[in-house]
């Protein structure tokens, strides 16, 4: 038998024996040839696509549930703070100083908004957020690990620091917190700047309080003192009158010098003009007098002040300290990625998952073939 004969029945093997699902020749990939081996691996695509979709689902049911509540604030209005501007301006006419306007109680009301120590307050004086918290009142770490989860839930936005070029008319801020349950979420934000907004009313009325006790403090002791410089300037003049009394004796001068025509030089420490009859008058007006503020009106005035400042009442003054925008809103809708959209991706994954390893198992079991088929051809 010649060389021929030999390789002929050889090459018709190895032609005969190649798999009927390869999908390669040479450098070339044969696209139906894929799709013919993905159509046979069908339902094995099809299980993967299903149990990852159904994987999908749980890992949806058990992420945890994010609802976000937002709330849109501004200063208050100046016709909101009307029984504010009345107290400050009678504040104002008696001399008070005070430094409170709706700007000032805007960012008195952000900077409390974000104390953690407030936070906290609001946590322990929150019958619902203790109920949810159970036991930390009674562990101070666990409590302050609740308080600092919260606080970073609870955000406070300047909306101009989002914006590229601030033309805004006025100045917004947005709060917001995120809770696992909508009404919750809502419920807790408004529970806050309604917490907050009463701790800002509460300082600045202890602050204006305080000015007002300032004030009375200060109206009190210059009273005094002022009372006290008029005692000293009523006795001085008593003794100069004495003094004077016993000059005008001394120099026999019995009336004032001005009514009979005389003329004199009077003495400048001890004046004598009167003579001794109108210095005795005016010596027994001066002891007669009992209160020195009868006759000084600076006194008097500065005495009807102190009854008006003490009459003054600010403890039953109340007020808005922010005007909504939008008041803390219901959520509608979760964040992050909804449930049909975890689904798919899933589905999506198994499906892109199957299909590698069937092409993957199907390119094996060609490669093993052919190296059979060389082996055999050895």
């Amino acid at each position: 038998m010649s060389t021929m004969d030999i390789k002929t029945p050889k090459d018709v093997t190895l032609t005969a024996s190649v798999p009927a699902h390869s999908f390669s020749t040479g450098q070339d990939i044969d696209l139906l040839a894929l799709l013919d081996v993905l159509w046979s691996a069908r339902k094995r695509i099809l299980a993967f696509v299903l149990g990852f979709a159904l994987a999908g689902l749980a890992v949806s049911l058990l992420l945890p549930q994010k609802w976000t509540s937002n709330a849109v604030i501004t200063p208050a209005e100046r016709t909101q703070l009307m029984p504010l501007n009345t107290l400050l301006a009678t504040m104002r006419v008696l001399g008070v100083d005070n430094k409170s306007d709706n700007t000032a109680l805007f960012n008195l009301f952000i900077k409390k908004f974000n104390s953690t120590v407030l936070l906290e307050e609001y946590v322990k004086s929150s019958p619902e957020l203790m109920e949810q918290l159970k036991e930390t009142d009674v562990d101070p770490i666990e409590l302050h690990r609740a308080v600092v989860t919260i606080a970073e839930r609870m955000k406070a936005v300047d909306d101009a620091s989002n914006k590229k070029e601030n033309n805004s008319l006025y100045n917004s801020w947005t709060l917001s917190f995120t809770g696992p349950d909508a009404a919750e979420a809502q419920a807790i934000l408004a529970g806050y700047i309604k917490f907050v907004s009463a701790q800002v009313v509460k300082q600045t009325m202890t602050s204006l309080h305080e000015n007002v006790t300032m004030k009375l403090q200060t109206e009190k002791q210059r009273l005094e003192l002022d009372r006290a410089q008029l005692e000293n300037a009523k006795n001085t003049k008593i003794k100069r009158l004495n003094y004077s009394l016993q000059v005008a004796q001394a120099a026999g001068i019995n009336k004032p010098v001005y009514s009979n025509g005389q003329m004199i030089k009077d003495d400048p420490d001890f004046s004598v003009t009167l003579g001794t009859e109108g210095i005795n008058k005016k010596l027994e007006i001066e002891k007669s007098i009992k209160d020195v503020s009868e006759l000084n009106a600076d006194i008097l005035n500065r005495e009807y002040l102190l009854k008006q400042l003490e009459a003054l009442n600010i403890t039953d003054v109340d007020f808005p300290v922010v005007n909504y925008q939008l008041e803390p809103s219901l959520p509608i809708k979760k964040d992050g990625p909804g449930k049909s959209l975890i689904i798919l991706l899933a589905a999506l994954l198994g499906g892109a998952i199957a299909c590698g390893t069937v092409l993957l198992q199907s390119a094996r079991e060609s490669r093993r073939a052919t190296l059979l088929l060389e082996e055999s051809a050895l």
